[in-house]
């Protein structure tokens, strides 16, 4: 896979650079609530900028129906993008028509634009080949050099991450040669004890990760809506608590081949229930019960982890040499509900080993409850293609930039 340096080192001054990035933000409105993303691409769009490229940035956003829908526009993206620049930054109102091919057109040497979300055309998610193809040829027109530095949207087959890449010469940016980089230090030669801490809604979700972590990982720790189908595997009583029945013979195997792996894998023993899902917008006292994890009532349901289970898990963490950590503990957006996931992250922070902060969720949290982004050893952008990354998969943005 060549890098953004080689590119840099061969000269890019009056060439237009395309750069696939992943400014994929949570918008109020208008506006952005964690700017997170753009300035994970910052550092590549700089480098290109300063050595003359005419920079063209483009990125999805949310998910529109292969149509223009003002509700996901790039618009709030692109402004913020030029104020972390402090340079202005030119927005193109579509992404292969007339706006975008005038914008392009018109950038001079170390300018930047950004083409509107990719994804008000249909064929950057087709599943047909061709349309796919079609909307990459149009793409390919805008640029004379590719450079893939969206790692939240390598997991997808989409024009722009597979097939764009594959008609231009193409390099890896900065961002993705960081993220290939740390998820290598947690599949080859990992530093042990090797913990990961796995939390979120659903169990479905990770079980193709659990499976490749009982032969890699020292220890699992259990959280999130997930734990409560592990409970329940083990014969409790879970209430009214988040349930994927159906994955209990799954969990149930996995527990099992855990224990023949020597493999620690560790439930929460106390977790925090209530009778309502709290109330997200008005952050209302919801007056949590803590109650051991194999008394939880039958009409009630589990939302964090509780203060015993975050000592215990805040020691199993005290010795890591490596870490990873994907999804909350409980419902972090409440703040009655958010201390079990303050507690795993304030463990990374305190941990003399390397931690990795899996992307999405996780990495909302961390911001949202305050932390210093730079006491963790590295903050993923992209919780889905990290998880693939470890299950094994082949991630189309990344086989296109090696091929």
């Amino acid at each position: 896979m060549k890098t953004i340096d080689e590119l840099l080192s061969e000269g890019v001054a009056g060439k237009r650079v395309f750069v696939r990035a992943d400014l994929n933000v949570p918008l109020d409105g208008t506006t952005i609530t964690d700017d997170g993303r753009i300035r994970a691409v910052l550092p590549t769009v700089k480098a290109l900028a300063e050595a003359g490229a005419r920079v063209v940035v483009a990125s999805h956003l949310g998910r529109p129906k292969g149509a223009p829908d003002p509700a996901f526009s790039l618009a709030p993206a692109a402004a913020r993008l030029g104020e972390l620049l402090g340079a202005q930054v030119r927005f193109a109102e579509d992404t292969v028509g007339t706006s975008a091919e005038s914008t392009v057109t018109g950038l001079a040497d170390g300018q930047v634009a950004v083409l509107e979300n990719l994804r008000f055309n249909a064929g950057e998610t087709s599943k047909d080949d061709a349309e796919r193809a079609a909307f990459a040829d149009r793409l390919a027109g805008l640029a004379d050099v590719y450079v893939g530095d969206g790692f939240g949207a390598v997991h997808r087959k989409h024009a722009s991450v597979f097939d764009l890449p594959r008609r231009l010469p193409h390099y890896a940016g900065y961002l993705i040669a960081t993220e290939v980089g740390v998820l290598k230090k947690l599949t080859e030669d990992v530093q042990r004890p090797y913990v990961v801490a796995l939390g979120g809604a659903k169990v479905s979700d990770k079980l193709a990760v659990i499976d490749q972590l009982l032969d890699k990982a020292d220890r699992l720790l259990i959280g999130g809506g997930m734990a409560y189908t592990f409970l329940k595997a083990k014969g409790y009583e879970v209430g009214i608590s988040l349930l994927q029945e159906d994955q209990i013979p799954a969990v149930t195997e996995y527990m099992e081949r855990a224990e023949k792996n020597g493999v620690e894998l560790v439930l929460p023993v106390d977790v925090l229930v209530s009778r309502e899902f709290p109330d997200l917008k008005t952050k209302a006292p919801a007056n949590p019960t803590t109650v051991a994890a194999d008394a939880i009532p039958a009409d009630q349901e589990g939302l964090d982890i509780g203060p015993e289970t975050r000592k215990l898990y805040a020691s199993k963490l005290a010795d890591a040499a490596t870490v990873f950590w994907n999804g909350p503990m409980g419902v972090f957006e409440h703040p009655d509900y958010a201390e079990g996931t303050k507690a795993v992250a304030q463990a990374l922070v305190d941990s003399q080993g390397f931690t990795v902060v899996g992307g999405g969720d996780s990495a909302a949290a961390v911001r949202t409850l305050g932390f210093d982004e730079k006491a963790f050893g590295h903050i993923s952008t992209g919780g889905g293609a990290s998880l693939e990354y470890l299950e094994g998969k082949t991630l189309p943005g990344l086989a296109a930039l090696e091929d």
